[in-house]
């Protein structure tokens, strides 16, 4: 059984929206750490990070559904 590193590295090699959203994850990832680096948010601040914290999840998520289905088709062709 592959792990999901080796999933995620096939899936950069071979998938474009896979490496998509994983750039857009990090980018996400980057402005939300210079978001939280700040002691004191804006409200509008406030609703930006949130924003960026529900997209970068929803990214996430996606991410992961990908290696699963790579991983149970995976699973599958090696049984038949």
């Amino acid at each position: 059984m592959m792990t999901e590193n080796v999933i995620a590295e096939r899936l950069r090699q071979s998938n474009t929206e896979f490496r998509e959203l994983e750039e857009s994850h990090h980018r996400l990832d980057l402005e939300l750490n210079t978001l939280q680096k700040r002691h004191v948010l804006t409200p509008m601040e406030e609703l930006s990070k949130k924003q960026l914290q529900k997209e970068k999840l929803a990214k996430k998520d996606r991410m992961a559904e990908m290696i699963r289905v790579y991983r149970d088709h995976d699973q599958q062709s090696s049984v038949h």
